[in-house]
Parts: C-alpha cells; structure tokens; sequence
C-alpha cells in the first residue's frame, strides 16, 4: 500500500524546502532532515487557522512515538510535499499517517503517536467531541 501513496491521497497537505545544509556528507538529504519535514506536516495540521476546535489555551498535542520507512532517497535543491491524515482515534491520542513526496515521488511514510494534554495539568486529556468531529473529517482514505 506505501510504495503506491500519492499525495492526493491525504486531506491536509503541506510542503517545505530543502536547504543545502540538509545534506550529509555524500550529498543526500540527511535522515534526520526528514523528522523534521514531518514535523512541517504535523505542525501544520495542528496550528490551521480554519480548524477552531482545537483549544491552544488549554491542550496541545505531543508526540509520543513515531516509526519511519524510508522508501527514497532526496537530494538538494528542492520542495519536499508533506501528506497528513489521521489514521485512529483514541480517548486521549491519536494515530497520524504521513508521507513525503519529492518530484512526486513517496520518499517516506511514516505513523506518529499524538497525546494531547493539558498545558496546566502535564497529563494526558480526554480529546473533547468538537476536536473528535474535525478529527474525524482529516481521517486517511487509502487508495482503491
């Protein structure tokens, strides 16, 4: 199923750019680089403007896990395409499907763990129902 992913295929899509200092000594794009450019996508979803349900003041979103398949290699210069979508959700977390696209070509896939919490608290809080229904809206789709 990764190997055919597409872009289309997410409901929340984002991008960045390659820098040169993202380059490892052979000149490919350096796998921690590649963390960060989900982290793009992640924080990109978190903090949309057009999505009021999330309540900033109160909890926000952690990461508790996240597992890569590193499926191509990328090298500077260019854009890299960042495709979000929620995978599940639980009482307090949530899995997200990721992938990244370079020249349209998946380069990663990717699952993270999300646990939002309460700012005030530091503990893990129920995701509240208006949060659930947008999450449920960004929910992953696979191709058929």
């Amino acid at each position: 199923m990764t190997s055919l992913l597409k872009l289309e295929d997410f409901p929340f899509k984002d991008y960045d750019k390659l820098r040169y200092g993202d380059m490892d000594a052979l000149g490919h794009i350096n796998n921690a680089v590649y963390v960060t450019l989900l982290e793009t996508g992640r924080a990109g979803l978190l903090s949309h403007p057009q999505i009021d349900a999330w309540n900033h003041e109160q909890f926000t979103f952690v990461i508790a896990r996240i597992e890569i398949d590193y499926r191509n290699e990328m090298r500077w210069p260019g854009l890299v395409h960042v495709g979000t979508a929620v995978k599940s959700i639980g009482t307090s977390s949530m899995v997200l499907h990721q992938a990244l696209f370079n020249n349209d070509i998946c380069v990663v896939s990717a699952q993270s763990v999300m646990v939002q919490v309460d700012k005030h608290a530091h503990r893990p809080a129920p995701i509240t129902p208006a949060t659930r229904a947008v999450l449920e809206t960004l929910m992953f789709k696979p191709p058929v």
